[in-house]
């Protein structure tokens, strides 16, 4: 690795277009990319593989120990790996939706995700690496030299929710999406900008003027 690398910050609610913006802007300017979702759901599907009661804070604590995770941070080589099991679709289903806000809202958990996410982050042969999930901007990646909080109305957010999700209804896909809102906001503020953090709001944009907006935010940032 020739310098330090560039981190790019976002964060935003479900149905924002984090991930899939993240990913694009990460292709287009030669970055990684790091889902951090994807890391508490990984966990959560451990926890439930292990027969692990997800409320049950203590047992989800102590399994920690075993959790033998993996994630491909290339945009163009993307995978999700749980003790070497491809869980990449697995962590997508329903049942995982379900639970994942428990399993979000146990701090130690959140702790030790987040050292992970900065090693993750250390590990990049990259120029630079997006991060985007939930606390990124405030609590992962304080200090990065680009923060975004991507966000849209929360029609819009359902209405590409309900386009990514197949075998639910869109009233099923708009409950679950405020209701995850709802239970992840106990833990973290990600529907407003905190100081220093930039808001793009996609509300009336498409997905490709979407990923221009970062795209020009982190070339801004260079200059």
């Amino acid at each position: 690795m020739s310098g330090p690398v560039t981190v790019v910050a976002v964060d935003g609610p479900a149905g924002s277009g984090k991930s899939s913006v993240s990913r694009a802007a990460a292709r287009r300017l030669g970055f990684d990319y790091q889902d951090t979702g994807a890391a508490y759901r990984a966990l959560a599907w451990f926890v439930l593989e292990r027969g692990i009661d997800p409320a049950d804070e203590e047992a989800v604590v102590n399994v920690l120990a075993d959790f033998d995770y993996a994630i491909g941070i290339d945009p163009d080589d993307y995978f999700v790996r749980v003790g070497g099991v491809d869980v990449e679709a697995a962590i997508r289903e329903p049942r995982i939706s379900v639970v994942v806000s428990a399993i979000a809202r146990i701090l130690p958990v959140r702790a030790y995700l987040v050292d992970l996410f900065r090693h993750v982050i250390a590990s990049s042969d990259k120029p630079g690496v997006i991060t985007e999930g939930r606390d990124i901007t405030t609590v992962v990646c304080p200090d990065a030299p680009v923060r975004i909080l991507l966000t849209a109305s929360p029609e819009v957010r359902m209405a590409r929710r309900s386009a990514e999700i197949t075998g639910q209804s869109a009233d099923e896909v708009a409950k679950h999406l405020t209701s995850r809102d709802a239970q992840d906001s106990r833990v973290v503020d990600f529907m407003n900008a905190a100081e220093g953090v930039i808001a793009i709001d996609s509300t009336h944009l498409d997905f490709d003027q979407t990923i221009q907006a970062v795209v020009d935010l982190v070339h801004a940032a260079a200059r």
